[in-house]
């Protein structure tokens, strides 16, 4: 049976596994060598297993080395947090949160949320960092923010998750439409005028746009020749198996996470899009009009490690509180 792992051992193979070799840990960690291979060494006394195998002059880690260094950064960021909350037991008064957030949320929820939290506990710091979803999740694990805000899509078409959220704290936040974003005038991205998109209606979408209520599949398929414009890497795969729920491949003519740029995209009739409820609402270009696509939702949930400190958890109770306020975007 393995014995207690010690945290500091713990420390030095995550260096070896992020640097590749017991030489750079060292350098890293500012180490003499001969005490990251004893500590490595002890680490292999306690765990009970092999961690490293010579390969040369070098070292690689085993499968049993391997999980145990994917899994040192999340230990050792939990200890991390430990020693902030027991910081922060004095109160609220000094203590700090550190949330990263999406881009639409940012400029939405997040603005609402600092603004409550700053006025209920004036000597609360904020840090703020802007990342996707993944790389928000990547550091919450290793304990370089304290509270991630991230989005999934989950609906009728295909549950679509940022990744395995057990070992997570989660609190939902918002469930927010997906909207179709057209021209409000002008040629629509298959060049026909924007107001035409309508003739090609079936099952829920009509001249004016779509019918609340209505079918989002029909409500797509009606759009099947239209040049759509996709944004990051997990709202294309979004469109593209919404698309294919419909029953058509979408022929996309641009791509970027950028969601100003979408909509001045569409403005200009170089297609249409779909962007979620946060999006639309940080802003709004008035060259497009927009309709809640139905059946689409993106979730919106915000992530701690295990007991959140609590400034975490004072963030994370108004970022809810935002959620819960978040209004309609005009169409």
């Amino acid at each position: 049976m393995a014995a207690d792992l010690d945290l500091t051992r713990l420390r030095v193979l995550a260096a070896v596994a992020r640097t590749g070799s017991v030489t750079a840990a060292a350098r890293e960690l500012h180490y003499a060598q001969p005490s990251v291979s004893h500590h490595l060494a002890r680490l292999e006394a306690e765990a009970g297993i092999p961690l490293l195998q010579r390969v040369g002059r070098g070292v690689r880690l085993t499968e049993a080395g391997r999980l145990l260094a994917a899994r040192a950064d999340e230990i050792l960021g939990r200890v991390e947090g430990a020693r902030r909350e027991l910081d922060a037991l004095a109160g609220l008064r000094a203590g700090r949160a550190r949330l990263a957030a999406f881009p639409s949320a940012l400029a939405t929820l997040v603005p609402a949320a600092m603004a409550a939290l700053v006025r209920d506990h004036p000597g609360l710091g904020v840090g703020l960092v802007e990342a996707e979803p993944p790389e928000a999740v990547e550091a919450l694990a290793a304990g370089d923010v304290d509270v991630a805000l991230v989005f999934e899509h989950t609906d009728a078409v295909q549950a679509r998750g940022i990744e395995d959220l057990s070992r997570f704290e989660v609190t939902p936040v918002l469930d927010e439409p997906v909207h179709l974003v057209r021209p409000a005038a002008g040629l629509a991205g298959d060049g026909r005028p924007a107001d035409a998109l309508g003739d090609r209606a079936a099952g829920g979408v009509t001249p004016g746009g779509v019918t609340p209520g209505g079918d989002g599949h029909a409500a797509l398929a009606a759009l099947a020749d239209a040049d759509w414009i996709a944004g990051c890497a997990r709202c294309r795969a979004d469109l593209v198996a919404r698309c294919a729920a419909a029953g058509f491949a979408p022929r996309i003519a641009f791509e970027t996470d950028d969601y100003v740029a979408v909509q001045a995209l569409v403005a200009a009739g170089t297609g249409i899009s779909l962007l979620p409820e946060l999006a639309v609402r940080a802003h709004r270009h008035p060259g497009v009009v927009t309709e809640p696509l139905p059946g689409a939702t993106r979730r919106v949930l915000a992530l701690t490690v295990g007991a959140p400190t609590p400034p975490a958890r004072e963030l994370v109770a108004r970022l809810v509180v935002a959620g819960a306020g978040a209004t309609p975007a005009p169409a």
